[in-house]
């Protein structure tokens, strides 16, 4: 039997990503890819992702975080590979 592989990413998207409907957006497309998670805003003006999906799905889940949402300009993603937490849904976090 196969099993799975999850994988867990933390990501921080820079640029013009508040005011825009960015975590809204994530939401939106981690529900319909399958991703488990959390997204919120930093004091900083930068977006702040914990992500859990397959890594094929996380990979499409990347490429949206680089474009983002109508309106944003996403010049860069940090991204960092943590241990499986077993997340459950995707939520929006306030600040």
């Amino acid at each position: 039997m196969v099993t799975k592989s999850i994988v867990h990413k933390e990501i921080i998207v820079k640029g013009r990503v508040q005011g825009v409907g960015f975590r809204a957006n994530a939401k939106h497309v981690a529900d319909l890819m399958g991703v488990q998670g959390q997204v919120k805003n930093l004091p900083d003006g930068n977006v702040w992702i914990v992500a859990e999906a397959e890594l094929p799905v996380m990979e499409n889940f990347l490429a949206w975080c680089r474009t983002g949402p109508a309106g944003s300009i996403v010049k860069e993603l940090e991204i960092s590979t943590n241990s499986v937490q077993h997340i459950k849904g995707f939520a929006i976090l306030h600040s």
